[in-house]
C-alpha cells in the first residue's frame, strides 16, 4: 500500500539563518549589473560571490542573495523560494509566472525577433503557408504566429537556434538579437521585433504583502537611481 510522503519542516537553526530577504539573481552578466545596480543604491551585495554556499548573504545579513540559472528566477520568486529577483523580460514573459513587475531597469537591453534566410522571398508572414520555426521560446513565439493566423510549426531548441534554417531543420527562427551579428554570420535577417527587452525587477505576491516595509525600502531605493 502506497504512503503520502511527509517532508518534514525547515529545523529552527535553519529558518533563523535564513536572511529576512532572498534575492534571486541570474548567472552571468546580468547578476553583475544587477549588483552594481543595488550597490549605488546602498543594497550591498554578497559578501563572497566565490563562495560555494548557496544562500550568500551581506555583510549585516539583511539581504540573502541567490545566484540561479536566468530561466529558474521567475519560478524561485513565484513560489516564494526567494522574494525578490531580476531577470529579463524575455525569460518572464516566456515561463508566464505570477509575480509583481514594480520596475524595468536601465540594463539588458535587446529584442525578441523573428528571422530568417537574407534570400528569403519578401512575402508577409500571414502568407505563409505552416512555417517551421526554431526557437528557445515557444510559447511567445506560438502566440505570435497565431495572432497573425499563420499555423506555423514551433520547434522547441535549447542551442543555438541559428542553425535552424542553416540545416534546413526551420523556415525562421525568434530569438533574442542584441547587435545582429550573429545572425548577419549565418546569413539570417530580421523580420519582425516581438517583444523589446530589458531587466526587470519582480517581487514574489505574498512577500510584496507580508514582508512591505523591506520590498518598498528596496524599490523605492533602486527607482531613486534609475
Amino acid at each position: 500500500m502506497s504512503s503520502t510522503p511527509v517532508f518534514a519542516a525547515p529545523s529552527e537553526s535553519s529558518v533563523e539563518s535564513r536572511p529576512p530577504i532572498l534575492f534571486a539573481l541570474p548567472k552571468g552578466r546580468t547578476a553583475e549589473e544587477s549588483l552594481a545596480l543595488l550597490e549605488k543604491a546602498g543594497l550591498t551585495g554578497p559578501l563572497d560571490t566565490n563562495s560555494r554556499k548557496l544562500v550568500l548573504p551581506n555583510a549585516d545579513n539583511s539581504i540573502g542573495f541567490v545566484m540561479a540559472k536566468p530561466w529558474d528566477v521567475p519560478t524561485y520568486v513565484e513560489y516564494g523560494a526567494a522574494d525578490v529577483g531580476i531577470c529579463g523580460l524575455d525569460v518572464l514573459r516566456e515561463s508566464g509566472r505570477r509575480v509583481h513587475e514594480p520596475l524595468r531597469l536601465p540594463f539588458g537591453h535587446c529584442r525578441l525577433s523573428v528571422a530568417g534566410p537574407k534570400d528569403r522571398p519578401d512575402t508577409p508572414l500571414r502568407y505563409a503557408s505552416q512555417p517551421r520555426i526554431a526557437t528557445k521560446y515557444p510559447r511567445l513565439a506560438q502566440e505570435f504566429f497565431r495572432k497573425r493566423g499563420v499555423n506555423a510549426e514551433v520547434i522547441g531548441l535549447s542551442g543555438s537556434v541559428e542553425l535552424g534554417p542553416v540545416l534546413g531543420l526551420a523556415d525562421l527562427i525568434v530569438d533574442i538579437v542584441e547587435t545582429g551579428s550573429t545572425l548577419r554570420a549565418n546569413g539570417l535577417v530580421e523580420i519582425r521585433t516581438i517583444l523589446d527587452v530589458q531587466a526587470v525587477l519582480i517581487i514574489n505576491r505574498a512577500a510584496y504583502q507580508l514582508k512591505s516595509k523591506q520590498i518598498q525600502g528596496i524599490i523605492e531605493r533602486i527607482r531613486a537611481v534609475i
